[in-house]
Parts: structure tokens; sequence; C-alpha cells
């Protein structure tokens, strides 16, 4: 049994484009008085954030599910309220209806507990997609899990959302995303900086020639373990892809004190460039303190670079994790022609192509291009789009 939460959230009073969010949860549990127990829930897997069409109504959406929201999810309905202005929300005493009446993205400096159950990284997949639609350029300070076994990473995100969105016409000096304190689960403590700056519209793009691998580089970070951790990962991981690319070179990252946060643990991030500028990227981080069994630093790095293999053996121009993101942008463009050439479509991306067509009527014509001499790897997928031509009403006139 599923339950689906829907929010709308226009950008704007005089145009009713808004965002919506399905929290899917994966089993059925006894509702709990506003919130499930800790750790029901925890498998949730997606959450797509995208903006209907100009048909979408202003009216409240009030939703009744068979489950209450978790504690990640209730954390992240107050950081949408914090983002936005005059947003209304309320949730009854069993914690099975939502009442949501919508606000204006307003953005500016905002600052933001999240849950320890999920990493920052489940936050920043959905401020990456509002924040070039606030009214005011968006500052915002995360605190909490910035590595873990479930979502995308702040460095990954860092080292391949960044660059995604700055094709799009996304950049300035403003753009930013920056760890400052790193936490591990389950205690948390870490802390990360992003600031966004905000467009009226967002050009087309042309992403159809992937380009061949032109360097690697990564991040292996330890904290409150020895630091000789960081370096047995590095020499683990470069002993696989030294066979394939001399210019390799990953980065110890080990913080001290209250940098390190309030947990043991330690990780690997991999980012494979492209000579066209293409961002390929992989990750793994150890077992939660008291959680599994030990995992030695020397298979996590091995089995995190057999990990960038695979993603580029997938290949395409944005690797798998950015795959809704780049689709989300393509439709918001203008009224012109974008096209992006992708590896294998994921579950979650095919899903999301679904609620793309409902809210705004928008279908991408989908091409296979098998692999071949000109395309290396797996078989690729090549989707076209014309953008809805949606525009910012709400940024500030200077």
């Amino acid at each position: 049994m599923k339950a689906e939460l829907f929010l709308i959230v226009p950008l704007n009073i005089d145009m009713p484009v808004g965002a919506f969010l399905v929290l899917r949860f994966p089993q059925p549990v006894v509702p709990a008085l506003s919130r499930l127990e800790p750790g029901c829930g925890a498998g949730v897997t997606d959450l797509p954030l995208q903006f209907p069409d100009e048909t979408s109504s202003l009216e409240t959406v009030t939703s009744l599910c068979s489950l209450s929201p978790a504690d990640f999810e209730a954390s992240f309905i107050r950081l949408l309220d914090k983002i936005t202005n005059g947003s209304r929300i309320e949730i009854n005493q069993t914690g099975t209806t939502l009442y949501y009446q919508p606000g204006l993205l307003y953005g500016g400096s905002v600052e933001h507990d999240c849950s320890v159950l999920r990493s920052i990284g489940y936050y920043l997949e959905s401020l990456l997609c509002l924040a070039p639609f606030m009214k005011h350029p968006l500052r915002i300070v995360l605190r909490g899990v910035t590595n873990d076994q479930v979502d995308p990473s702040v460095d990954v995100l860092k080292a391949t959302a960044l660059p995604l969105l700055k094709q799009f016409g996304i950049d300035g000096e403003s753009f930013e995303l920056k760890v400052v304190r790193r936490g591990m689960p389950p205690g948390g403590g870490g802390e990360v900086f992003f600031s966004c700056p905000v467009r009226k519209v967002l050009k087309p793009v042309q992403l159809t020639d992937p380009g061949k691998i032109k360097r690697i580089r990564g991040i292996a970070y330890s904290v409150r373990v020895s630091p000789q951790m960081a370096n047995r990962i590095v020499d683990s991981a470069r002993s696989i892809l030294n066979k394939f690319i001399p210019d390799i070179y990953i980065y110890t990252d080990h913080m001290k004190g209250v940098s390190s946060g309030k947990s043991p643990g330690f990780g690997l991030s991999l980012v494979a460039e492209t000579t066209t500028g293409a961002f390929l990227s992989a990750e793994l981080a150890s077992n939660p303190q008291g959680q599994g069994a030990a995992v030695l630093p020397e298979d996590l790095g091995q089995n995190c670079a057999k990990l960038l293999l695979e993603e580029i053996y997938r290949g395409g121009c944005v690797d798998s994790t950015n795959q809704s993101l780049g689709l989300l942008l393509m439709t918001l463009g203008q009224q012109d022609v974008s096209k992006v050439l992708l590896g294998p479509l994921s579950p979650y991306t095919i899903e999301f192509l679904r609620h793309l067509k409902s809210f705004f009527q928008i279908m991408f014509k989908i091409e296979t291009k098998p692999c071949g001499e000109e395309l290396k790897g797996g078989d690729k997928v090549l989707l076209t789009c014309v953008g809805v031509g949606f525009s910012n009403l709400s940024k500030t006139l200077k």
C-alpha cells in the first residue's frame, strides 16, 4: 500500500505555477500522533519535486494518507515553510491529513536543522530545483548528516549538480555549495552552506556528446577515526583506477574537533570528468556506528572505484543521480528544443517522467542509441523536448 502527499507551492501569486511533492512510503504502518515512530518510513527512496503547469489550482490541497510523516518528512515541510512566504501548514492529531495553503517562494537567508534520519543531500536535491526561482537569492545553512548510504552526499552534488545547473545559465559568484563541518550518521553534527542566484528564464541545452573521460577526482573523508583511514581508501581506489587513466587525484579530508561532527565514519566520493564537460559520479560510506558489520577502508575504496567504472559504462551527459534534475530544467526552459543524452534510465527517472507528463502535459521524444563505434559502453537514450517557457515573475527587478 502506498501513501502520497501532494503539496502545491506556487512560485508567485499572479501566475499559479507551483511545486508538488510526492512522498512514497514502502509499507503501511499504524499512524502515530503526527509522525511515525523512529525508523518507520526510512525506506523512502524518492522525493520528486516538480512544477505543475499554469492550470494548477491555488486551492489548498488536503491528502488523506494511511501513514503519517516521519521525522525527515516533517523536517522537509518545515524547510518549505522557511523558504516560502505566506504558507500555512496543519497536520491533524492522527497525522493522516495534511492541510497546506501555498505561499510565495521567497528565498533570502535561512538556517535549518535537518533530521539525522536522512542526509542533507535529501533536502539539497529539492532546493536545487527550487532555488533558481526564488524572489530573492537563497542563502541557506543546513545542519545534520552530510554523508550517508542512502542519499547523494554534498560532495557529489557539488561536483555534478552545480555544473549541470551552469549549463542552463544558473551561474555567478554567489553560486556556492560548501561543507563547513562534516557529520556522519547516526549523530550528525555537520553543516553545509548553499547559495544560489535567481534567474528569470533558463537556457535550452544540447547535451548530446558525452565525450571521453579525461580525469578522475575524488575526496576520501574521515571523521573521528584515524587519519590513515583516508589514505588507505585512496591507495585501494587507485589500485583499480590506475589501470585505465593516469590523471587521477583523490584528496584526503580529515576533520578534527568540532568540524568532525558527532559520530565516527569514513567514505569516498569519486567524479569522472569528460572532454565535453560531463560529470559522472559514484560514492560509498561506511556503516553507521553500531549498525551492521565493520567495513574495511580497502574494501570500500575498491568497491567505490568499481561503482564509478559501472557509471562510466552507463555513460551519458548526465549521471544517474542527476537525471531527473536535468529533465526538470529542460522542461522549465524556454519554448525551444532541448536535447540530452543519458545512460539507461533509472526507475526514479522513469517515474519522474510520468509526473512531468501529468503536471506539464509535456512528453519527451525518447530514442534509443545502441552502443557502437560512436558511443561506447552501455546503450544510451536521447531525450528531446520543447520547454514550457516558464518565466520567474517573482524575480526582483533592479
